[in-house]
């Protein structure tokens, strides 16, 4: 092969590097199944969901969320108490020359707790990445009329999701350690 050919076929490697299934990049990457999950969906606002809950749910809605807990769910789908966060505009990363090194990033701060119903897939399900406490997900769905009988938390029916196991993902505080 020509060294011109060699430069060609190593640019278009990568340009073909992906941020994986766990967004090792410097900016938050959905995937495409994400892209269409939150097509005409609005990100989860605590207060304005407070105020017009009835409104909220007649659409599907988005949130990223730590799970602080897990239990069996009705028909086999797992119910996960969320701490909603935000996702951070730039993702940390150990190494800025190292896209691997970086980290989906989201704020420190919660911002209230909502309860999601989600069909796990296999892997997510069971396992050393299972989706438990610690994990970071992102939910898809609608919320519905009943709330969480234990907080009064709303109780999101998740349609898709996409999941970051323990140690796979980030907060803000961790700014001190890792590069923007």
């Amino acid at each position: 092969m020509r060294p011109a050919a060699q430069v060609l076929a190593l640019v278009v490697l990568a340009a073909c590097h992906s941020a994986g299934p766990y967004g090792y990049a410097p900016k938050y990457v959905p995937t495409s199944d994400e892209e269409t999950a939150t097509k005409d969906t609005r990100e989860y606002d605590p207060v304005m969901y407070a105020r017009e809950p009835d409104a909220w749910r007649k659409s599907k809605s988005m949130l990223f969320g730590v799970v602080r807990g897990r239990a069996p769910g009705p028909g086999g789908a797992a119910s996960l108490t969320l701490s909603v966060r935000r996702l951070e505009p730039r993702n940390l990363c150990s190494n800025a020359n190292d896209d691997d090194t970086c980290r989906v990033t989201v704020t420190d701060r919660d911002f209230g707790v909502v309860h999601a119903l989600v069909a796990l897939r296999p892997e997510d399900d069971v396992g050393e990445k299972s989706v438990g406490v610690g994990s970071l997900v992102r939910v898809v769905g609608q919320f519905g009329q009943d709330v969480d009988p234990n907080d009064g938390a709303p109780i999101l029916r998740g349609s898709y999701y996409r999941h970051w196991p323990r140690y796979y993902w980030v907060t803000s505080s961790r700014s001190d350690l890792m590069r923007q």
